[in-house]
């Protein structure tokens, strides 16, 4: 077990590596060695992209989180489950230009359509087996995808929307980076059908070329 977890960790660093070289195509460059996030702006001495911590009082563990190597859990309509390591959970990232998550996956579990509109993601398969793939913009929407197995990465790019799907009989995890220190992220069926307020009923009927009675059934589910 330890081996595995081991494994899994290493692969992690290299796709929190390869996002750092994205970063330079996203967010700006720090204009100091660090720029802890903070959200007491009393306490705040720095500005850049948030308010900084006064670096004589930032510690070890600014820099520090603890738990990917902890399964999420996946007890959900999706089947899916996300842990985050971004600048709200990892203050220290704060103008790095990267983040990282781990993605847990039931079988038949979906991490549904979705975009990032501030990074690119690069992802890494550790177990089990995922059918991904994302869609380019108008006019084309060309799909492009593909089955993925432990070892195995796949980039998304920035903005675009995409998916992972565990087409296996077991659990699958994979770990992503992404060149931004916040990155983002639209649920495009929470967004369509969840927002808050809902979106017109005639827009999306007509939107989507259905009745008025499936876009009632659609929003009642989000």
């Amino acid at each position: 077990m330890m081996k595995k977890t081991a494994t899994h960790f290493l692969i992690a660093m290299a796709i929190l590596a390869s996002a750092i070289s994205l970063a330079s195509a996203s967010d700006p460059s720090p204009l100091q060695d660090f720029c802890v996030a903070i959200n007491n702006t009393n306490s705040a001495v720095f500005v850049n992209g948030k308010f900084c911590k006064d670096p004589k009082l930032v510690k070890a563990e600014d820099f520090f989180f603890s738990g990917l190597n902890i399964p999420g859990n996946t007890n959900n309509k999706v089947g899916s489950n996300v842990t985050t390591v971004n600048v709200d959970t990892l203050p220290g990232l704060n103008t790095f230009g990267v983040s990282l998550v781990r993605i847990d996956y039931a079988p038949k579990g979906l991490n549904p359509p979705h975009t990032h509109p501030r990074a690119t993601e690069v992802l890494v398969v550790v177990e089990g087996t995922l059918y991904v793939g994302f869609v380019t913009s108008n006019p084309n929407n060309t799909l492009f995808t593909k089955v993925l197995n432990p070892g195995d990465v796949f980039v998304f790019p920035i903005g675009l929307i995409h998916f992972q799907f565990n087409v296996g009989k077991t659990n699958a995890v994979a770990f992503a980076g992404l060149s931004s220190q916040n990155p983002g992220v639209i649920t495009i069926a929470n967004a369509v059908f969840g927002s808050n307020p809902p979106i017109s009923r005639d827009v999306l009927a007509k939107a989507f070329q259905v009745d008025k009675k499936v876009i009632d059934k659609l929003e009642s589910q989000f």
